[in-house]
């Protein structure tokens, strides 16, 4: 299944797409939290079979961000040993954590807002995993694979100044402007979803920026949710956006973002997004 929202800003409603056919979800609720807490994907699968689910069309409609509400936002960094490398660190022996704060989720297609003192905007094409139950000291991989809910496309924005000249040690300084999260389009179940070996890519203005596959990770999803579970217990409903691969601004070989760029990604079962960069109204 692919969960998606729909509708002006503020004002979205949820879908379900099953088999090509959308689907108004809101009888089963929106993606929040509380819809992963009670098991809203198997209400939604029931409720398509049963044939309570209404059958609409989305022609036209704005797409918001699949996920609401998140309580946590929690990225990883340099999970890519290319990516490290361009970074000028080695590869980390453990995952490196940061957090967004949660009101830099936006949706896929939405204008995004370099802040004013900003000249170090950057991309960076994600695997982002949604939380579909508690994880909390999980004993391996297995158990903690359980504890995914779905997968989404992520862009975990970045402004490097912030993030590292100015951070005080800590990444978070550069990665919380409002709307610096763009999700989506849709949430795929892990059931129509393998997260082993997919190919991830980006392009500001038509340029091609990164081209990898998630095979190249050095910590997996379920690694990750395993190793973050025993020092944090992640809820229903958040985010985890597991890093990216090389060919981001940071490495010296591309300009940063400016108002008037257009920034594309795309990862192989989980669709296309695509912004255009615009500056802050003071």
């Amino acid at each position: 299944m692919k969960l998606l929202r729909v509708g002006e800003p503020g004002a979205e409603r949820p879908v379900v797409e099953v088999g090509g056919s959308y689907y108004d979800a809101g009888g089963v609720g929106d993606f929040t939290p509380e819809f992963w807490a009670a098991d809203g994907p198997a209400r939604l699968a029931a409720g398509v079979r049963d044939g309570s689910l209404p059958v609409v069309d989305l022609d036209g409609e704005r797409i918001g961000s699949p996920v609401l509400r998140p309580s946590a936002v929690i990225c990883i960094g340099q999970n890519y040993a290319a990516h490290a490398a361009e970074s000028g660190a080695e590869p980390p022996t453990r995952p490196i954590i940061f957090l967004k704060t949660p009101n830099t989720v936006a949706g896929p297609n939405d204008d995004v807002v370099i802040p004013t003192g900003s000249t170090k905007s950057d991309w960076e094409v994600e695997l982002g995993l949604v939380i579909g139950r508690p994880a909390w000291r999980c004993p391996d991989d297995e158990s903690a694979a359980g504890c995914i809910g779905g997968y989404v496309l992520a862009n975990d924005l970045s402004e490097r100044e912030w993030q590292l000249e100015i951070s005080g040690g800590q990444w978070s300084k550069g990665k919380c402007a409002p709307g610096y999260l763009p999700l989506g389009p849709y949430v795929v179940t892990p059931d129509e979803f393998d997260p082993a070996d997919v190919r991830l890519r980006s392009w500001v203005n038509g340029e091609p920026r990164q081209d990898s596959r998630t095979a190249d990770m050095i910590f997996s999803p379920a690694e990750l949710v395993r190793d973050l579970s025993q020092v944090m217990r992640l809820e229903p409903g958040d985010v985890i956006s597991t890093g990216t691969p090389q060919g981001v601004a940071l490495s010296g070989r591309f300009p940063y973002l400016v108002p008037g760029d257009v920034v594309d990604l795309e990862i192989e079962g989980l669709g296309h997004q695509r912004q255009t960069y615009v500056a802050e109204e003071n």
